[in-house]
């Protein structure tokens, strides 16, 4: 058992990425009496503009990165896409990193991944969707002739870079794939078998140094466009289904063992109608359908990321209250019919709810599809929640 000594207030943590989850992240470090370094190359970003030091640079800088080195006691990450070689280069120098590089690298590369989740098949019986990966060696049609007719109607996906519906394009046919690799640059892509889905979870689990695990309650999502739209806890298709959740629970626990993960991780889970499970994704980090812990739940993921690098004990996941939560995005600022002109939502409507908690995240300027933030709608029930939640993004031009 690993028994490193905790990082105590007030030592200085490092945070790769300063987008919301970095902002977010920043807040419940300096609540808990840290200081927070931000590396992001945006000398806008939401975690720069709170942090108590923002480096702008890019995140292969060596420069910045050794400056990060010297001020932080422990480095985590926002996103998965930060190169793992600048994680290595904090291990390198004996800085804790929590994810660990190589558990980052599986999550940014999606064969890696889908291998990953296979093996983990063996133990947790959830392996990833049928899938195919096409290599950037394919070069004309007759390369595609050996790909299973069953992998189809599928989905191309690039092997990195994608997430809230980029870098993916539905496909029909074998037609259909060559035009939709062609237009992805004929990068290495994956092709995933589309599945008759009844619905998704998320199970949102953390993960200490010293091999402590707890799971939040998962998360029922629903996506538009790619893109997270609402996430329900507890969730309406796993009521009265504890066997589900258990097995859900524990495929969760056993990808986090099998990378030696630290840190809060994200598995995203599809329930087919006929009552199979397959796993769709990691992410290596706090997750959008996890927003919901910051109102709901005894101990937020932020806070549960900021104790886990530290190596402190985890926090209670107990949910406290029912609720659905909202993304809100750029699309709520431009709701005129002709010409789309910028104006702020009618956040005092969305505060007429008194179980609506609002959170922006301080971003430059709207941009139709960029999240902007989320609103966590409590209730005695779910229904309750679904209910607020509704009413809320009706007054906000959004789609229930």
């Amino acid at each position: 058992m690993n028994t490193m000594t905790p990082i105590l207030p007030p030592a200085w943590l490092g945070i790769m990425g300063g987008g919301q989850l970095g902002r977010m992240f920043v807040h419940e470090a300096q609540s808990l009496g840290y200081k927070v370094c931000v590396l992001d190359p945006d000398e806008l970003s939401p975690g720069g503009a709170v942090a108590e030091k923002h480096l702008c640079a890019h995140y292969t800088d060596t420069v910045a990165l050794q400056a990060m080195a010297d001020l932080c006691s422990a480095v985590s990450t926002e996103f998965e896409n930060v190169p793992a070689l600048t994680l290595d280069f904090f291990e390198d120098k004996n800085i804790y990193v929590a994810p660990a590089s190589h558990c980052v690298s599986i999550a940014q590369h999606r064969a890696l991944e889908k291998e990953f989740l296979g093996q983990c098949a063996a133990v947790s019986g959830i392996g990833p969707v049928p899938y195919e990966v096409i290599s950037a060696g394919v070069t004309n049609a007759s390369d595609f002739a050996n790909l299973s007719s069953d992998l189809f109607p599928g989905i191309l996906k690039t092997i990195r870079l994608g997430y809230d519906g980029k870098g993916q394009i539905r496909v029909e046919t074998i037609s259909d794939l060559e035009k939709a690799w062609a237009s992805l640059g004929k990068e290495s892509c994956v092709l995933e078998k589309r599945m008759l889905l009844d619905f998704e979870v998320s199970a949102l689990v953390v993960r200490g140094h010293d091999g402590e695990m707890k799971a939040y309650p998962p998360a029922e999502n629903i996506h538009r466009n790619g893109i997270l739209h609402t996430s329900v806890v507890p969730s309406p298709s796993l009521k009265n289904k504890p066997e589900l959740i258990e097995k859900i629970t524990k495929a969760a626990f056993h990808i986090a063992s099998e990378m030696n993960y630290v840190g809060v991780l994200c598995v995203e889970f599809f329930v087919l109608k006929d009552g199979s499970v397959f796993a769709n994704e990691i992410a290596p980090r706090p997750h959008n359908s996890g927003h919901y812990t910051m109102d709901a739940c005894v101990t937020s993921q932020f806070e549960q990321q900021v104790r886990s690098m530290a190596r402190l004990p985890l926090g209670d996941v107990s949910l406290l209250e029912p609720v659905a939560m909202l993304n809100v995005l750029g699309d709520s600022w431009f709701k005129t019919t002709k010409q789309p002109i910028e104006q702020e939502p009618a956040w005092d409507r969305v505060l007429s709810y008194p179980s609506a908690k609002l959170h922006l995240y301080g971003k430059a300027s709207p941009k139709q599809g960029r999240k902007m933030g989320h609103i966590n709608c409590l209730g005695e029930t779910a229904a309750e929640a679904i209910k607020t939640c509704a009413a809320v993004a009706a007054d906000l031009g959004i789609e229930p």
